[in-house]
């Protein structure tokens, strides 16, 4: 981790500290919430990237998976937004290291400890089952290690609901880590939880033994093998591996979906087994013993990053629908394979040149004719011939097996794939200047183009939104069937909502407009019964308005409590003058004057303070005096209590 260069903050509140981490599509860094004043993640997109609606939607879409899963074994995020073109997207800081780290480090994980952590994963992926998600992208680097011990998946990047058909590569191509995707993610076939058991699996299998199963020297070497090649067992790579964790990890990366765990639970239940010491569900590993048997090859790792990978045909090497059935036949195939090392090798020891074993000659970017002569001139043959989408020119190899540069035995065959010329057609690109986005969407589809969008940095002729200004390569242009052009519009207007700013002082609710990309506009003032002088009564637009970025929003301004004008209700009677200050929001307090009463005022208001005509605040109290009504006559009684004493 290391100290920023030149300080950013993000939306006027996430100032970037420190880099913490760089992806295949972003940068994560620790960062400072100011608002909230803690310490953040912020994971920012490339700028080059900002401007391809593809990448801006998968980074979306990855705020949008990730932001709805709540469990302590997921990265939670908090934000995402958008600042002068660049988008980001805010996390939970975690204090600690990727489990790829970790693994380079100590170069195995013990074998507990390797458990311990796959449980923890197989948590947050059953988690996200549950919730409709499947990751897609689970690699040690997307694995976190806190300091105090807690496992923490991330990076939801290229995570899909389940059942969905939604896709954000191009056609003949998968999103993902080749290293680490299943069989049938490489083949371009829906996936589903089991998808994620096998990625775990082989992450499984790396903590075991300090690498992964499948190694080649491209993404489309590793796909090749991860759904034709059997892995050889951990045992083989790294001998007191235990036999129980093993089977786990050999059941979890089955080829088949159906013979492996049939959710990240019940891989997790069977990871707790072996930490408890009891017998683990899975099968005896023994499937894999033909695998077992062919040495490995140390080659170069493949590009760790999540990338676009060429979808790779199939037939996979577990069409057996039964291991039981099967075993017998790989305990054949193993005595087979045995005796043909063994002959390979006379063979090899026979054929081997004087300075050596032979070198697998490169041939990617030759012809097939071109690269059946090289291959017979070094004393090889021409093995499977396999077609692939590519863009490439029809029979250019694109890839071999084995690679470039491994040993090989003299009359060894060497499989080639090559490019199919799908999308090698030659195009003209035509004319979509001026046009709307979806006319120009139409007129390149109807000419075997693809597209993506860059927004204009002025509109300086009033041009409707979503009108293409240019586009590159210019009209008329010669390109390869499925090429994507680069079309520059006019952006539609993002609008942002207005904060609601009432109760804020003036400063405060120009910060919150400011965090929302908006400006302060004029102010006035207004009086108000709730709010005290100075403080924001509304605004204009007012709260929840949907507004372009950038817009001057007016405030109103409480200059104090609203005056009243008293009424004037001398001479009125007691109750006729309370209601009528009443009325007015005012408080009203009777009192009997000592003098100034006669028979002609009785019961009325003869004197009240404020006077009429005063201003006064809402609320206020006056004072009105009020001389007691006329006595109540007494004479008949008087008379009749005499006639009374008389009587």
């Amino acid at each position: 981790m290391e100290p920023v260069a030149q300080p950013r903050t993000f939306s006027g509140r996430y100032e970037l500290t420190h880099l913490v981490a760089r992806g295949g599509m972003a940068q994560v860094y620790r960062a400072h919430d100011k608002l909230l004043d803690r310490v953040v993640a912020l994971k920012v997109l490339f700028p080059e990237l900002s401007v391809d609606q593809t990448f801006v939607e998968r980074f979306r879409r990855e705020a949008q998976a990730a932001a709805k899963l709540s469990h302590p074994n997921i990265v939670p995020v908090f934000d995402w937004g958008e600042d002068e073109g660049t988008y980001f997207i805010v996390m939970e800081y975690v204090d600690g290291e990727p489990l790829s780290q970790t693994i380079q480090t100590m170069g195995t994980i013990p074998p507990t400890r390797a458990a311990v952590i796959a449980a923890n994963v197989a948590a947050a992926l059953s988690y996200a089952h549950r919730s409709g998600v499947v990751h897609r992208d689970v690699k040690p680097g997307n694995v976190l290690l806190t300091s105090d011990g807690m496992v923490k998946v991330t990076d939801f990047g290229i995570a899909r609901a389940i059942n969905t058909e939604e896709g954000l590569t191009q056609a003949g191509s998968v999103m993902g880590t080749a290293t680490y995707f299943s069989p049938e993610q490489a083949e371009g076939a829906a996936v589903d939880a089991r998808s994620d058991v096998y990625s775990l699996g082989i992450v499984l299998y790396e903590m075991l033994v300090g690498r992964p199963p499948f190694q080649g020297d491209s993404p489309v070497a590793v796909a090749s093998k991860h759904v034709r090649d059997l892995p050889p067992l951990p045992r083989d790579l790294k001998a007191d591996v235990p036999e129980p964790i093993e089977a786990v990890a050999m059941r979890a990366i089955a080829k088949r979906p159906d013979d492996r765990y049939d959710s990240a639970e019940a891989m997790r239940v069977d990871l707790l087994r072996y930490v408890d010491g009891k017998p683990v569900e899975a099968a005896d590993p023994t499937i894999a013993l033909a695998a077992g048997a062919v040495s490995a090859t140390t080659m170069m790792d493949a590009v760790n990053t999540t990338q676009a990978v060429p979808v790779f045909p199939g037939p996979r090497t577990d069409v057996a629908k039964s291991r039981r059935s099967r075993r017998p036949m790989l305990i054949a195939l193993i005595a087979i394979i045995v005796a043909a090392l063994a002959g390979g090798g006379a063979l090899w020891a026979t054929h081997r040149g004087p300075s050596g074993p032979l070198t697998m000659p490169r041939l990617t970017g030759l012809s097939l004719p071109d690269a059946t002569s090289k291959l017979q001139s070094e004393g090889l043959k021409v093995g499977k011939v396999v077609q692939f989408p590519s863009s490439q020119p029809f029979n250019t190899v694109i890839a071999t097996n084995p690679n470039a540069g491994l040993p090989v035995a003299k009359g060894e065959r060497v499989d080639l794939t090559v490019s199919n010329g799908a999308t090698a057609a030659t195009q003209t690109v035509p004319d979509v200047r001026n046009l709307s986005l979806s006319d120009a969407e139409a007129r390149l589809t109807a000419a075997g183009l693809t597209f993506k969008t860059v927004n204009a940095a002025a509109n300086p002729n009033n041009l409707a939104a979503n009108t293409v200004v240019t586009q590159n390569p210019a009209p008329n242009t010669k390109v390869a069937k499925g090429f994507q052009v680069t079309l520059t519009i006019i952006a539609a207007p993002v609008n942002v909502t207005v904060p609601s700013v009432a109760g804020l002082s003036v400063s405060d609710a120009g910060n919150a407009l400011g965090q929302a990309n908006l400006a302060v506009g004029s102010t006035s003032q207004a009086c108000s019964d709730q709010y005290g002088r100075g403080i924001v009564i509304s605004s204009n637009p007012g709260a929840g308005s949907s507004t372009a970025p950038g817009t001057s929003v007016s405030l109103i301004v409480s200059s104090g409590a609203c005056q009243i004008i008293v009424q004037n209700v001398i001479g009125l009677s007691q109750g006729a003058a309370t209601a009528t200050l009443q009325g007015q929001g005012l408080t009203v307090h009777a009192q009997t004057p000592s003098s100034g009463c006669g028979a002609g005022n009785a019961g009325l208001v003869i004197a009240q303070s404020p006077t009429g005509g005063s201003q006064v605040n809402s609320g206020a109290v006056i004072s009105i005096s009020v001389c007691p009504a006329a006595p109540p006559t007494t004479t008949s009684s008087t008379t009749s209590t005499t006639s009374a004493q008389q009587g």
